[in-house]
């Protein structure tokens, strides 16, 4: 139970750390950046997925 109290205290606080970070110019600036890299990073992982995934339908 202490484990998890600590867990959830700690995603608490980054929360907080985090929307204050966001209320700085550098601070959206950096999140803006991070939003672009995951959502690049996902369409590749989906393209990667279909792309095997018709790999795959074709070999039958």
């Amino acid at each position: 139970m202490k484990t998890f109290f600590a867990f959830v205290l700690g995603v608490a606080l980054g929360f907080v750390a985090a929307h204050q970070a966001n209320k700085t110019e550098q601070g959206k600036r950096f999140f803006s950046d991070l939003e672009a890299k995951a959502r690049d990073f996902g369409a590749a992982v989906a393209d990667g997925y279909h792309a095997r995934e018709a790999e795959l339908r074709n070999n039958d």
